[in-house]
């Protein structure tokens, strides 16, 4: 039998302990105790919470311009201690007259809705002018509908019968379904229907009359599409044994063609995808810069009704609201808080825009890419003494419309990169990529400057940059690279 005992006269305080088995008794040492006893620890850690109304600014500060819309015409909806000002002027209300294309800066695109035909549409009504079997009408409506917006059809014969099948459950046998596909691919513009763009170019050259010139760029989209693809003149000559000038009248009539067909009916011509709104308009009116937040947001309020029923609540000696009135008091509080983080938010936005257009004026003022500086968010931060994230949510994915043009914020953010040796004066990444485009577009295009040769010619304009650095900026200004710049 074994047991444990304490020496000493109290055992809160016990300094040695004591056990017996069978053997004899024997003294449990301090040290050994403290070994064998769990162990607790104290930490000291420094973190940070955001509180709800951080976090609502936060994200109010990363909406673009028509999210911010959408989050305030939200909240109205939903809390009804919110609302507009009834002696708000609807002309002051800044709107959306205009949208704007980021790509095409000399054309104006007005919101009103578009009652033009669709690719869609104008195939389906071509269509419905043959004469076909109710099957097989119904698998070409069918083959229509899964086309992508240039008009090429992705998905094989095969698996279109199977969704058929499986889907809306009209079993199209595969002759039906090859008699559907001929009758898309027989729709105007010629290439409807194309698997690829080798197929659409044939389909396209297949619908002219046969002619010399015709029949050669038949065989070369058919026997050497890929050194067409490649620029290699010299060995589709060799290939087709035709002689250079034959070569060139057929390339001619090949990048004649139209390499998206179905862009070319209704709509889809216009490149939607690329069509933004900004956040803010800058003008230059006789040397002063003027800034506007571009928005549509009212002056909000909180409701008068609630205002009443928050000061006649019901209150306990100590002040406080009696149970009861949660609801209203809630309300209130989100209203009066989205209000002050609104107004916070909008606040901040024009901060930065301020300070990009204080660093930056001389390029607002002349239009003049080589006169941007240097310019990081840690400097927009010393001019306003906001927070850098705030900066970089402030500056992400908005965009700012100039007399000549619509550019994202981040444009106005560069680095600098290396020193010119003529005058020492240090060089933004804006003007490397301003001199990479001009020496591109005075290039030979029959002889296109390599990378290597641009970076040999910067350096001659006073640039020491890199062959890789030449090729990222290329890049960034999504210039080719020199075999695809080679005009046959």
């Amino acid at each position: 039998m074994a047991f444990t005992g304490c020496v000493g006269s109290s055992p809160t305080f016990c300094t040695n302990k004591i056990t017996q088995d069978g053997t004899g008794i024997f003294l449990i040492p301090s040290f050994f105790q403290r070994r064998m006893a769990q162990n607790l620890k104290m930490e000291q850690r420094i973190g940070m919470r955001m509180s709800q109304q951080q976090l609502r600014f936060v994200k109010l500060l990363e909406y673009n311009a028509p999210e911010l819309d959408e989050a305030v015409e939200r909240e109205l909806e939903d809390n009804p201690a919110l609302g507009v000002k009834e002696d708000t002027n609807e002309d002051d209300i800044r709107r959306y007259p205009l949208y704007f294309s980021s790509q095409s800066t000399d054309q104006t695109f007005y919101s009103p809705a578009d009652d033009s035909e669709s690719l869609y549409d104008n195939l389906n009504s071509q269509l419905s002018e043959k004469e076909l079997d109710p099957k097989v009408e119904y698998a070409a409506r069918y083959i229509i509908g899964n086309l992508d917006s240039n008009g090429y059809l992705h998905r094989s014969l095969d698996l279109l019968i199977n969704d058929m099948a499986f889907g809306p459950g009209v079993d199209i046998t595969k002759e039906e379904g090859r008699k559907a596909l001929e009758a898309v691919r027989s729709l105007e513009p010629a290439g409807i229907g194309a698997e690829d763009l080798q197929d659409s170019l044939r389909m396209q050259l297949e619908a002219m009359p046969s002619s010399v010139t015709r029949d050669n760029a038949l065989r070369i989209i058919n026997s050497t599409f890929e050194e067409f693809t490649m620029k290699h003149k010299k060995k589709i000559v060799s290939s087709l044994k035709l002689s250079a000038h034959d070569v060139d009248k057929a390339l001619e009539l090949i990048l004649s063609l139209n390499p998206k067909p179905g862009a070319s009916l209704g709509h889809s011509h216009e490149d939607h995808s690329n069509i933004v709104i900004p956040d803010f308009i800058v003008n230059n009116e006789d040397g002063e810069i003027t800034i506007t937040l571009n928005n549509r947001i009212p002056e909000l309020q909180i409701e008068e009704s609630f205002n009443q029923a928050v000061a006649n609540l019901d209150r306990t000696p100590k002040g406080r609201p009696r149970k009861g009135s949660e609801f209203v008091l809630s309300r209130f509080n989100d209203a009066r808080d989205f209000i002050r983080i609104l107004t916070q938010r909008q606040q901040t936005m024009m901060k930065v825009m301020t300070a990009i257009v204080k660093i930056q004026k001389d390029y607002f003022l002349s239009e003049d890419v080589y006169a941007l500086k240097p310019m990081m968010i840690k400097n927009v931060s010393e001019e306003t003494g906001l927070d850098l994230s705030v900066i970089s949510r402030a500056t992400a994915n908005k965009f700012v419309q100039t007399p000549w043009g619509i550019f994202p914020l981040r444009f106005f953010f560069s680095d600098t990169v290396g020193e010119t040796t003529g005058d020492a004066s240090v060089s933004t990444n804006r003007k490397i990529e301003a001199e990479i485009a001009t020496l591109v577009e005075h290039e030979d295009k029959r002889h296109p400057l390599s990378d290597q040769r641009i970076m040999i010619e910067m350096k001659k304009r006073g640039y020491d940059i890199s062959r890789r650095t030449v090729a990222k900026y290329r890049d960034r200004k999504k210039i080719p690279v020199a075999r695809l710049r080679k005009e046959l």
